[in-house]
């Protein structure tokens, strides 16, 4: 009989655990990558995130950003839909992305009573340093047309990057 009780609360046990594992695991990484636009000359951070359990309505996930140039990080609160199955997190444009470098990022899952769900942390890492990138757009307007203070009426072109950026 103490046997049985024991193999029944071991199972008990292990059931509320595997339902406290989930509970904790409502979004889950499913890539992370820089994105750079020749075209108009930028650098982003895009997160990607798949749900894996229910998420509350109202809740909103705040991502911290590493700041390529130093300083506070760049933040971006983004309300998740319950009709969103993959979450997608881009920041604002970035300056000064070194090839190699880690950066972090640090990701809250909060409900709308500021509580917090889960907490997720990742790192990214470009292949390219930013200085592959010009300073300005290529390219201006709806049309795309060339930009001129790239493309110079006297046929020259200036691809220089002016970034200043820490060492």
């Amino acid at each position: 009989m103490r046997k049985h009780l024991i193999v029944t609360a071991a199972a008990i046990g292990l059931a509320l655990s595997a339902c406290q594992r989930q509970a904790e695991n409502l979004v889950e990484v499913t890539g992370h990558l820089f994105v750079f636009n020749y075209r108009v000359a930028s650098a982003t951070y895009l997160l990607t995130l798949k749900k894996t359990g229910p998420i509350p309505d109202g809740s909103v996930i705040i991502a911290e950003f590493e700041n390529p140039q130093g300083g506070d990080p760049l933040v971006l609160n983004q309300k998740i839909y319950p009709i969103d199955d993959k979450i997608a997190l881009q920041s604002e444009n970035l300056h000064c992305v070194r090839k190699d470098r880690p950066y972090s990022v640090n990701v809250r899952l909060v409900d709308k009573d500021g509580k917090v769900l889960q907490q997720l942390k990742t790192e990214f890492r470009s292949d390219l340093d930013q200085t592959v990138l010009p300073s300005k757009p290529l390219v201006v307007g709806a049309l795309y047309e060339k930009n001129p203070e790239v493309f110079k009426p006297d046929g020259t072109v200036d691809f220089s990057n002016t970034d200043k950026c820490p060492e």
